[in-house]
């Protein structure tokens, strides 16, 4: 084993807990952009390619950010994997906004 390879310092339940609580958060973000979707879907034009586009990766990209920030922080010691984890969503916050910010400013060039 090489002297570069990081331990697992922190116990299986502590980990299930951190990912736990953050992940109610991760899946907030999901559930708001899943519900953006459907109402963006339901509009009387409906939406182009690009407006499908911007909603689903809206949805998926909390996912991608939970699980990066899993697999870089799981290993890592408890406080490390916490500041791991909210990078992850601090990140994603970053992004719903700019998705909020596009969707509301170019709302002609998302619909039929």
């Amino acid at each position: 084993m090489s002297s570069t390879t990081l331990k697992r310092t922190n116990p299986t339940w502590l980990v299930v807990a951190i990912a736990g609580v953050f992940g109610l958060f991760y899946a907030y973000a999901v559930w708001n952009a899943l519900g953006n979707l459907i109402q963006a879907a339901q509009l009387l034009t409906g939406l182009n390619a690009l407006g499908w586009f911007i909603w689903i990766f809206a949805t998926v990209f909390p996912i991608i950010a939970f699980g990066a920030a899993l697999a870089i922080g799981w290993r890592r010691p408890a406080h490390h994997f916490i500041l791991v984890m909210l990078t992850g969503l601090a990140l994603t916050a970053v992004f719903w906004l700019n998705v909020v910010a596009y969707t509301t400013l170019n709302t002609a060039s998302l619909l039929n």
